[in-house]
């Protein structure tokens, strides 16, 4: 295979468990949940920009960026070999625009629009669990929660989710019904509380990027206000977390511990 990036995005879709282990998906089911919700909102982004709104919102977005546009006969070849294992036409389709788009992106960057990278999140949401179904209402059932995909229109309005780091997704993903806090204004330190059959935990997302327990959220809501705290969505808590894990990953590795060798006379 020639095409570099067509070939990165069909090896990454290669390694998916499109049927996972049901306890690894549902440990993911929180990060899995907000990747769909980003890909809706972008899949009506460029639905909107291509006059595809009919297709939204599993879609092959290639075959209006550029209908014209093909893969080299050998990279076609291993894609049509690839979908053959996929189960689901929406999935199917999804996957060959990965994989073209991928393509495009590299070979004709000028032409692409001005957009945050379609299938990115989706791609992320298969890594992490596998496929989604739809139910008999229409909704889509991603394996430990399901909801409506709504419309291209109102999926427009949804709030961007824009850190996409593995960091973040792993530290979003946990047990119970969890709410998040921060200072006034939406600062760090980000604060959660979980409640697990009844049991509460509070927790602080720290400087090493891991939640440790905390004692710094008061029991009651009335409280949590008059300390200073403000509840935050999952996208805003997403928001902190990334601007943590940037942070971390600007800080000079420390120097190796251990005695000076003696200066030389």
């Amino acid at each position: 295979m020639t095409e570099r990036a067509a070939s990165g995005m069909l090896n990454r879709l290669r390694a998916v468990e499109w049927v996972g282990d049901w306890d690894r998906v549902l440990a993911c089911v929180m990060s899995r949940r907000i990747l769909m919700r980003e890909y809706l909102r972008r899949a009506a982004l460029w639905a909107q920009e291509y006059s595809a709104e009919s297709a939204w919102p599993f879609f092959d977005v290639s075959e209006y960026v550029d209908p014209g546009f093909r893969l080299s006969p050998e990279t076609a070849a291993e894609l049509d070999a690839y979908l053959g294992r996929v189960p689901g036409s929406e999935l199917r389709q999804t996957c060959a625009g990965a994989v073209r788009l991928a393509e495009m992106r590299e070979q004709t960057p000028a032409a692409m629009p001005d957009l945050p990278d379609l299938y990115e999140p989706l791609v992320l949401f298969y890594e992490r669990g596998g496929e989604f179904v739809r139910d008999d209402a229409g909704g889509l059932d991603l394996t430990g929660v399901s909801f409506r995909p709504g419309t291209p229109q109102g999926n427009l309005s949804t709030q961007p989710f824009r850190a996409l780091g593995k960091t973040v997704l792993d530290a979003l993903d946990t047990t119970g019904r969890v709410s998040y806090y921060a200072a006034d204004g939406g600062r760090a330190p980000l604060l959660r509380r979980r409640v697990v059959r009844g049991e509460r935990h509070d927790e602080l997302f720290g400087p090493d990027l891991r939640w440790e327990p905390t004692d710094r959220l008061p029991e009651t809501e009335e409280a949590v206000k008059s300390a200073g705290l403000v509840s935050l969505d999952e996208i805003a808590a997403a928001e902190l977390i990334g601007d943590a894990a940037g942070r971390a990953s600007r800080q000079p590795a420390p120097r190796p511990c251990g005695r000076r060798g003696r200066p030389r006379p």
